[in-house]
């Protein structure tokens, strides 16, 4: 009798360790180079056939959305901003994709709210820089780059579901994709019950809730130091943080460096400070806020984001000290 209930014991003692082990979450991780953007993606799943499954599907939507806003190559499967750039039907309107509409219009709306700042009719400009860039001749004068043909945003007109007018645009989604892109990636995850992720899309990174029921551990990079030490440490969670600086992609020329975030209203790239970190719920949004925000001095920078709702960010500034807004404290 004795030996009978030692094996039953037994038996439910392994039938729990197999429970228990089943029930671990393991972490399931993918890379990938999208968007001109190394991306690693870490997501926290107790079913395995489930995580190979959704890291699948978000390599898909980075790789969907990286041929919708391409502006250098077309596709036979896809139309894109390379079809709306270089377009030469006589047809008053192109039909494009769905989910390329919906970015577009997204990005009219936030021109507005950057104060004009974010302006993705921007594509003639752009292009002179990057073949200054590329060449590192020198750099363009502002005559050069005034004589440009610089569109405005009301030349973007939108009809229907998926309808944009044959304008002659010039389009460059590059200040806004990446983020909106990783929302959408984040979503697809939150949909799926798969609340626990992090993805780091360069300086995008958004975080689902923490695997171990606490906060994930971000490192903000120096931007004046060349071996990228951490100058900061912030503990978020359901979170976007995304950087914008000019310390990783620039050429210089006579001693002076010239990034490629450039500003609408001078046609340079801006000096306000060395780089800026927005921390929000969205990832797309804070993307756009990043940028804005490395395009106006620090001051209004400050006023700026004092007046949203759950938006924080921290400055470093030129003369290499930082300033945070009022509410960032919460995230040291």
């Amino acid at each position: 009798m004795k030996k009978i209930l030692l094996l039953i014991t037994l038996m439910i003692g392994l039938i729990l360790i197999y429970l228990y082990t089943q029930n671990i979450e393991k972490e399931y991780s993918k890379s990938m180079f999208y968007m001109d953007t190394y991306i690693n993606v870490k997501i926290y799943s107790n079913d395995s056939k489930k995580a190979e499954l959704a890291l699948n599907e978000v390599e898909k939507i980075y790789k969907e959305y990286h041929k919708l806003t391409d502006r250098y190559n077309s596709y036979k499967e896809i139309t894109n901003i390379y079809t709306i750039n270089n377009n030469v039907l006589k047809d008053e309107y192109l039909k494009i994709d769905t989910r390329l509409y919906d970015l577009i219009d997204y990005s009219k709306k936030l021109y507005q709210k950057s104060n004009g700042k974010i302006d993705i009719t921007m594509g003639n400009i752009i292009d002179v820089w990057k073949i200054y860039r590329e060449s590192k001749i020198g750099i363009p004068t502002y005559e050069e780059l005034k004589s440009v043909d610089f569109k405005d945003i009301n030349k973007i007109i939108l009809k229907g579901s998926n309808l944009i007018k044959n304008n002659n645009l010039n389009l460059d989604l590059g200040c806004i994709s990446k983020g909106y892109t990783t929302e959408k990636a984040g979503k697809y995850l939150k949909k799926i019950n798969i609340n626990k992720f992090l993805i780091n899309a360069g300086g995008n990174v958004f975080l689902g809730e923490h695997y171990n029921k606490g906060k994930y551990k971000v490192g903000l990079e120096n931007p004046s130091n060349k071996n990228k030490e951490i100058y900061k440490i912030i503990n978020v969670k359901n979170k976007a943080v995304v950087t914008s600086g000019g310390y990783e992609r620039f050429y210089e020329f006579n001693g002076n460096k010239y990034h490629h975030i450039i500003d609408p209203n001078t046609l340079f790239p801006s000096n306000n400070m060395k780089s800026v970190t927005v921390i929000t719920s969205d990832s797309g949004y804070a993307d756009f806020l990043s940028t804005t925000l490395f395009l106006m001095s620090v001051e209004d920078g400050i006023k700026y984001v004092n007046e949203l709702k759950d938006v924080e960010a921290i400055w470093y500034k030129n003369d290499n000290t930082t300033i945070t807004s009022k509410g960032f404290k919460k995230y040291e």
